[in-house]
């Protein structure tokens, strides 16, 4: 069924994922200037790249090119592959062998230098850029606050919540959902997928995406996107 999911962004793609934060819930965060946002074609590409890179790193399973050890890693891994030149090397090297001729893959970004370095260029908390940010410098420095209305998102989009001590990120893919649990071993890569539905009736209802729910910040998009 994440097949089917992918196949249909990639298709839309060819036509054209704390302690409260201390910026008001629901503003937007500063925009970057032009030469730092992709155009609205180049965003919905990044996003079918984001959300095919994602799927893959939950369908493979455990392997020392995939395996990230938490949330915002699986974040910000997806975001800077996603913005990647997909040749038959970087295919290779992401043991997507069997894809190199592949016609369902994304159309390619083809971004300037520039752009391509967006995802090691992000803002931190002390305001300095580097590849490394945490989850709440992802969403509170790098990314626009969108809804609490998860009917709002868009694939790629990222849910931030805010279990007092802890603080995650989730990445919406449509109908399904792809987190990271933040433990793995040598069996168990962390990754998971879920479905909205079944999120929505989480047993442990600090995980529940809806407005009504004190631990869901909200949904929230990377600044270089154009919706």
């Amino acid at each position: 069924m994440r097949g089917r999911l992918f196949h249909r962004y990639a298709a839309l793609a060819a036509v054209i994922l704390s302690v409260a934060l201390v910026f008001p819930a629901r503003a937007l965060t500063a925009p970057k200037s032009d030469n730092e946002v992709l155009t609205t074609k180049q965003s919905a590409v990044f996003r079918a790249w984001f959300v095919y890179i994602v799927d893959q790193q939950i369908s493979q399973g455990p392997s020392p090119r995939w395996t990230q050890r938490d949330c915002a890693g699986l974040v910000r891994f997806a975001a800077l592959q996603a913005l990647r030149d997909h040749n038959a090397h970087w295919l290779k090297a992401n043991g997507l062998h069997d894809a190199v001729n592949s016609s369902r893959l994304p159309p390619e970004l083809n971004l300037d230098a520039r752009r391509r370095t967006l995802a090691e260029r992000w803002t931190r908390s002390d305001g300095s850029l580097g590849a490394y940010a945490s989850a709440v410098a992802l969403v509170q420095y790098n990314s626009a606050f969108v809804s609490r209305d998860v009917n709002k998102a868009l694939p790629g989009d990222l849910l931030f919540f805010d279990q007092g001590d802890d603080q995650h990120l989730m990445i919406w893919l449509d109908r399904y959902i792809a987190y990271h649990t933040g433990a793995v071993t040598p069996t168990d890569n962390g990754l998971r997928a879920v479905s909205v539905s079944d999120l929505m009736q989480w047993k442990d209802s600090r995980w529940q995406p809806f407005d009504g729910n004190p631990n869901f910040v909200g949904v929230f998009r990377f600044n270089f996107l154009t919706p």
